[in-house]
């Protein structure tokens, strides 16, 4: 079994995408492209957005830390540290409102 600590990697992320003129950075934490589940830290400044994109299966994100915002179409939602969003099926963005960590669970079909 594997043990990840999620206040490090967090950190440690955060720290990452600071560092970086586009303001993110990620890790998978478990899964990949080989896998069904996969687990992917993302973290974001405040600001910076991940672009209109669609997902390739079922997905949902875990605000770890932070605020964001997610839009799909012309409906957005925001989340804070310990909620839990729902990531639709056409395409969507995703918006640091200030630095952020999330965990993006993607189900790959």
């Amino acid at each position: 079994m594997d043990k990840i600590s999620l206040r490090t990697a967090t950190r440690e992320q955060l720290a990452s995408a600071r560092g970086t003129s586009s303001g993110r950075s990620s890790v998978t934490m478990l899964g990949g492209s080989r896998r069904h589940l996969s687990q992917t830290l993302i973290a974001l400044t405040a600001g910076n957005s991940l672009a209109e994109h669609e997902t390739p299966g079922e997905a949902s994100l875990i605000v770890l830390t932070g605020r964001v915002r997610l839009t799909a179409e012309d409906e957005s939602v925001e989340g804070t540290s310990g909620d839990l969003l729902a990531i639709p099926s056409e395409p969507h963005s995703l918006e640091a409102l200030e630095d952020s960590a999330v965990i993006l669970t993607v189900s790959k079909p």
